[in-house]
């Protein structure tokens, strides 16, 4: 990993009174300059509460976030204001994150008139720059949304996260809404912008064939806990966590006489408001043990780069 530019100590973010959910547990990781970091785990795993608390858009309860070794979870609000422009988001939806009432001008040039960037014809030569970024014609400033298509409309959505000379994103689902014949087009996309563009991302996504494709590591997430992290080739070739290889035994083999074992997740991921005793795991693991009720694993190294929260040693790939 290159040197980071954002740093994850400890994060939880509870809602509500005490005891509270708790959606995130003391999570841990970093991410490096250029590097892309996939965050999966099913629904509910608290991979979104977990981004919008790295942007800042949720307060965490508890715990550091480093960004260019400034702790930004220790800022308020109104200090912040300078670190947006550096850090940005792209939406899951790209139907729900546009305004219907603004022109796709006025979209793209909205942060760069509160961050007080340029001249009107400057922010405007910019959005058309972004527009062109993302293989839209200039004139799709004058239009509104509704005038476009789902893929077209997350190009949009990705164009206003750029306009800003961001260095880093938080991609959240942001091919899930689309159709499956746009979301490659898309992911190759976000692929090519962040390489020429040397962009930082943490890119969180329930499909692991496109985190495989475009991330460098991942992180994987389950109740708010952290169970494994890894280089992506080593993780999809050899996981180390009961977890990570029964997500990743659902995913489809492009090989069609491929015969691979197949272990399917019993039952439903806990509630986040009574999460079970030790590894939180534990209630839908076939490894499972009696220590496992006892206490929570650590996470620990078990070869370099890989990190794993198990307290068995003798799980391996299927």
């Amino acid at each position: 990993m290159t040197a980071p530019l954002v740093e994850i100590e400890g994060l939880s973010k509870v809602f509500g009174r005490a005891p509270g959910v708790r959606a995130v547990h003391d999570v841990s990781f970093a991410i490096g300059r250029g590097e892309v970091v996939g965050l999966v785990g099913e629904s509910g795993s608290g991979k979104t509460t977990l981004g919008r608390c790295v942007l800042r858009l949720l307060d965490p309860s508890a715990g550091r976030i480093r960004y260019d070794g400034t702790d930004i979870a220790a800022l308020p609000q109104r200090a912040l204001k300078t670190w947006r422009r550096r850090m940005q988001p792209v939406f899951q939806d790209p139907f729900a994150s546009l305004s219907p009432r603004m022109t796709v001008a006025e979209i793209l040039t909205e942060g760069l008139a509160i961050q007080r960037i340029g001249t009107r014809r400057q922010r405007r030569d910019r959005a058309a720059a972004m527009l062109a970024a993302v293989d839209l014609p200039e004139d799709a400033l004058s239009r509104y949304p509704h005038q476009f298509s789902g893929g077209q409309r997350q190009r949009i959505g990705i164009a206003r996260a750029l306009a800003l000379e961001p260095e880093f994103l938080v991609a959240d689902e942001p091919v899930s809404a689309l159709d499956v014949s746009i979301q490659a087009q898309v992911v190759n996309l976000l692929r090519d912008l962040q390489r020429r563009m040397g962009l930082t991302m943490l890119f969180i996504s329930h499909d692991l064939a496109v985190v495989e494709f475009i991330c460098d590591r991942v992180v994987v997430l389950y109740l708010g806990r952290v169970m494994e992290i890894a280089p992506s080739n080593r993780l999809y070739a050899a996981p180390r966590h009961p977890y990570t290889r029964a997500l990743l035994s659902a995913v489809p083999d492009p090989d069609p006489d491929a015969k691979r074992a197949r272990e399917r997740l019993e039952g439903d991921i806990p509630s986040p408001s009574d999460p079970p005793s030790g590894c939180v795991f534990r209630t839908r693991c076939r490894f499972a043990q009696p220590r496992c009720a006892e206490a929570e694993p650590p996470l620990e190294e078990v070869a370099p780069g890989h990190l794993k929260a198990c307290w068995r040693d003798d799980i391996g790939p299927a």
